[in-house]
């Protein structure tokens, strides 16, 4: 009897303990975890049944190794906050899997993602003919994000963002076919001098959206 009265304690105890835990690392969705944010989960939930299962060792055995994988993951995170380079590297960067109509099959071979996983995730997002999409882009999470081809004739395009935390995203650049000469150029014209302190901008249609960074 104490046994089980053990474990029904333990259980209770690393219940409570994983949701503090998923509380403090900060709100995600299921569909929204990094690799990094599944691999923490993963392994906290191998040792809560480990402590579970093996009720005689000392529960501090469990509860430092989690405490630590939190403190790691938020480390992680805050790196990740920071730095591109740094969440490109643990979260991948977003694939154009269709580009202006067109599907990009040696983009799907390189993500290992078939037609049918195209297909399935266009259903679910209730597109039924691939002909209506524009733009799909598979998200690090693994979701498909759909821009649909307007009826307009303006082309359909997305956001990307050319200045991140003070910091000119060349690749961005390039792909909208600008330079860092023009961004300067553009953004002295409106009064934009100071890049680094520019937490988000794009151009998007013509126009810029500037936001800068919160002062502390």
């Amino acid at each position: 009897m104490e046994n089980y009265l053990i474990i029904i304690f333990r259980t209770l105890l690393l219940y409570v303990v994983i949701l503090l835990i998923f509380r403090i690392m900060g709100k995600r969705e299921i569909g929204e975890l990094s690799v990094l944010d599944l691999v923490v989960f993963i392994m906290l939930g191998e040792m809560a049944v480990i402590a579970i299962e093996q009720h005689k060792d000392s529960i501090f055995h469990t509860l430092v190794p989690m405490a630590l994988l939190m403190i790691i993951q938020m480390f992680m995170a805050f790196l990740s906050l920071k730095s591109r380079k740094f969440r490109k590297i643990i979260d991948g960067k977003p694939s154009l899997i269709i580009s202006n109509g067109k599907i990009d099959e040696n983009m799907m071979k390189k993500l290992r993602y078939n037609f049918d996983d195209l297909l399935m995730q266009l259903r679910t997002k209730d597109i039924t003919n691939i002909a209506d999409v524009e733009f799909a882009i598979l998200e690090t999470s693994g979701e498909l994000s759909i821009i649909k081809k307007s009826n307009k004739k303006k082309p359909a395009t997305y956001t990307l963002p050319i200045i991140l935390n003070g910091k000119i995203q060349q690749d961005h650049l390039e792909k909208m076919q600008k330079d860092e000469v023009w961004l300067r150029k553009e953004l002295d014209a409106r009064g934009h001098n100071q890049i680094d302190q520019i937490s988000f901008c794009s151009f998007q249609d013509g126009k810029f959206f500037i936001d800068y960074i919160d002062p502390k």
